[in-house]
């Protein structure tokens, strides 16, 4: 009733990361982890390593830069009977002389996330990576607004020129639909058959979950998930029902469960994320939701007709 090959990633710290500039406390930091290794999650991605020269580390919390003395301090001392550490690096956004040698670092995996337009930069910075010694792969961003003959080449170069264990299909803006899901899971398949197909989705449209399901049915085999939803805007597909999905039997539920009450609701007295429906108007147009997270923090966020009609202009 399971398929062994699936991977899970959880990336509750990276992409909750979004919503707070990266300023988690270490023991909030600490808990994610340790529940992720209880559950025996495949991987858990711990923050960006992106670049102190476009990122003001006093403006930004240390997960936005994953100094390897903040994760030692994040995973010190804590049982870990085989989750794999994982960072994103932005390929426009970073620095591959960051890229310090695997058997010095107490990362695995370093996921190189880009725009079609930035490929090139994607693929130099995974090389470096590879050639240090970590796994792999390239997260395909904002997959929405691309155009199929923009997209097929950029996959094309990522067979030829990288070595991902995974390609990601990223529906950033939480705009997709099970369709599309499943017609861009396929694509993948067809033009990057050296690798897996991972799928991370955002919740604008109440979808994240039903997309991740319909790119598993589809044989994407690298799925993300984050604790309780938190992540940027309408958050992500929520761990606790991915794992409950997937029956998979070396998966506890138990752990993840635990942390949802002691460590992330709590953090709602701080951050907001989740759906709502300004978040569900730039889903539905395909569009950024910074426009909606800007509303939110004024007195207008409850004025939904006029946030939808400033959008819909914005889109003509």
């Amino acid at each position: 009733m399971f398929r062994p090959q699936i991977k899970v990633l959880d990336c509750t710290i990276r992409d909750g990361g979004l919503a707070n500039d990266s300023h988690f406390e270490l023991q909030t930091v600490r808990a994610v982890y340790e529940a992720c290794c209880q559950a025996h999650i495949d991987y858990v991605e711990l923050g960006y390593r992106n670049s102190k020269e476009m990122f003001d580390p006093k403006e930004f919390g240390p997960w936005r830069f994953c100094d390897e003395k903040d994760l030692r301090a994040a995973t010190d001392g804590i049982e870990n009977p085989g989750t794999r550490i994982s960072v994103m690096m932005d390929a426009h956004k970073s620095d591959p002389n960051d890229i310090i040698p695997a058997d010095e670092s107490v990362v695995d995996t370093i996921r190189i996330a880009t725009y079609v337009k930035d490929i090139d930069k994607a693929i130099a910075i995974e090389n470096v990576a590879h050639e240090r010694g970590y796994e792999t792969t390239i997260n395909v961003m904002a997959i929405s607004t691309e155009s199929d003959w923009e997209l097929d080449p950029a996959l094309e170069q990522v067979e030829k020129e990288a070595h991902v264990v995974a390609c990601y299909v990223v529906d950033s803006f939480g705009a997709l639909y099970s369709e599309q899901v499943h017609y861009l899971v396929q694509k993948y398949q067809r033009i990057v058959p050296s690798c897996e197909v991972g799928v991370h989705m955002h919740n604008n449209q109440q979808l994240a979950f039903a997309n991740t399901i319909e790119g598993i049915i589809k044989n994407a085999n690298f799925v993300d998930g984050t604790i309780y939803g938190l992540g940027r805007a309408a958050g992500n597909c929520p761990m606790e029902l991915l794992l409950g999905f997937l029956k998979n039997p070396k998966f506890d539920l138990r752990p993840v469960l635990d942390c949802v009450v002691e460590t992330i609701r709590p953090l709602q007295k701080e951050l907001e994320w989740g759906y709502m429906v300004p978040y569900m108007i730039t889903g539905i147009l395909n569009q950024h939701p910074r426009a909606a997270m800007a509303c939110l923090k004024t007195d207008q966020r409850d004025e939904y007709r006029e946030f939808y009609n400033k959008m819909l202009e914005l889109a003509e």
